[in-house]
């Protein structure tokens, strides 16, 4: 579905929801990336895991750099953890990568036969992965694989957005979350997207009333 039909029928099934659209405009287009690129995807998504973006950026671009500049497994797997631990990255991001980098080589885990899998199925293989948890799953098959329908309530920013929406007085817990956009699928990506666009817009003062 287009991305102005998808903003159409949330807006239909959702008033609160309908505010945020007029004010931010339509969600954006959701496509996969190539398989050649999810590896990469997925190593930075470990390397900027609990930074501030400039930190992460500056990290990331050092061992970009060290891999002579094609972030592969078989490059990753080629350096020491001390070459590493040179470019910022901590002990447990590096064993992360490390075994990220092992799951591909020995094809435990496989990229290319993830857009004919199911979004569980693609969870339970990148969450077995040291280090990949269920919200760097979450956004992997989000953006990576382009889903649709990923409904990421672990996320702070994701609850409170939608806090914000609804005009609650409390953010609501994950478990809380869960169930309340059942109305609103296959597009949840979208909402929780349209849900960052309101912490935005309410720090910003601009939030619709």
């Amino acid at each position: 579905m287009k991305v102005d039909q998808i903003a159409s029928e949330l807006a239909a099934r959702s008033k609160p929801l309908a505010r945020i659209i007029r004010a931010v405009g339509l969600p954006p287009s959701r496509r996969a990336i190539r398989v050649d690129q999810r590896f990469e995807r997925l190593a930075t998504a470990i390397l900027h895991q609990q930074l501030a973006g400039a930190a992460a950026a500056t990290i990331t671009r050092r061992v970009i750099a060290m891999t002579h500049h094609s972030l592969l497994p078989d490059r990753i797997a080629a350096l020491s953890e001390t070459q590493l631990r040179s470019c910022g990255v901590s002990g447990a991001k590096a064993a992360a990568l490390f075994d990220l980098s092992e799951r591909v080589l020995d094809g435990r885990l496989d990229f290319s036969t993830m857009g004919r899998m199911s979004n569980d199925a693609v969870m339970a293989e990148l969450v077995a992965t040291r280090g990949v948890g269920e919200w760097t799953a979450q956004m992997f098959l989000m953006g990576a694989l382009g889903r649709g329908d990923i409904w990421p309530t672990g996320d702070l920013g994701v609850r409170s957005g939608w806090a914000a929406i609804h005009r609650l007085t409390h953010v609501p817990s994950a478990k809380e979350l869960l169930p309340l956009a059942d109305h609103l699928a296959p597009f949840r990506s979208d909402v929780a997207w349209y849900c960052w666009r309101a912490v935005d817009l309410e720090r910003s003062g601009a939030l619709p009333r």
